[in-house]
């Protein structure tokens, strides 16, 4: 199978910016995860064989990584599996519904150090009020980090919210858990002597979510 043959197969198509329906797309009910910003693509290809009962959408907004993502794939092997090009802003609930997403993963996010380039992170109040619009009740996040400031500001981030509580006391862990999938960055990031920071956070419910969400 060439590439656009792949591509036909494992890309959705966001252009007309409709709301997606997961059951059409993968042909079950079964939970959908969501990784913003793969990369390579290693997570999607390792982590949805572990969870082959499990359903995964792979974001990333590069071309060049897009195709390099679908090329790795194996449409047997991977069919729980689909991507996306797409930017993840306050409208993307236009495409992806709004408590639709039980996990969440960001691994890796450029920490753009630099402090007059910190409006550049990913991870601002208004993309944590996303997640939220996107999680499904007591929904996860999972982000992980070689940046020990960027962690600290992510954990300062959630901890001002009264809609997320952190699951690691103190905010973070240094140690993957089970399952943990290293990717090339982290791998090659872990070479230079930058062991990862992990940071997991549930999405808090109202009363009247509770009614409303699964």
């Amino acid at each position: 199978m060439n590439l656009e043959e792949k591509r036909a197969f494992f890309e959705i198509d966001v252009t007309e910016r409709k709301l997606l329906d997961f059951k059409e797309i993968f042909g079950n009910d079964n939970q959908v995860f969501l990784e913003i910003g793969s990369g390579m693509g290693e997570f999607l290809r390792m982590r949805s064989l572990i969870n082959h009962n499990r359903n995964f959408i792979g974001i990333e907004i590069k071309e060049k990584r897009l195709r390099q993502i679908v090329n790795n794939m194996d449409v047997e092997r991977h069919k729980n599996v689909r991507v996306m090009r797409l930017f993840v802003d306050e409208a993307v609930t236009e495409i992806i519904p709004e408590g639709s997403i039980k996990h969440v993963f960001i691994n890796h996010p450029d920490p753009w150090p630099k402090q007059k380039h910190h409006k550049n992170r990913i991870i601002q109040d208004k993309f944590i009020d996303t997640l939220n619009k996107l999680l499904k009740r007591k929904g996860i996040v999972w982000i992980a980090t070689d940046d020990e400031e960027y962690a600290k500001w992510i954990v300062e981030k959630f901890s001002k919210r009264e809609d997320f509580v952190s699951m690691y006391e103190g905010g973070f862990s240094r140690l993957p858990e089970a399952g943990h999938i290293v990717t090339y960055f982290e791998e090659m990031k872990r070479k230079e002597g930058f062991d990862p920071y992990f940071l997991k956070f549930r999405k808090q419910c109202s009363l009247e979510n509770l009614v409303t969400q699964d």
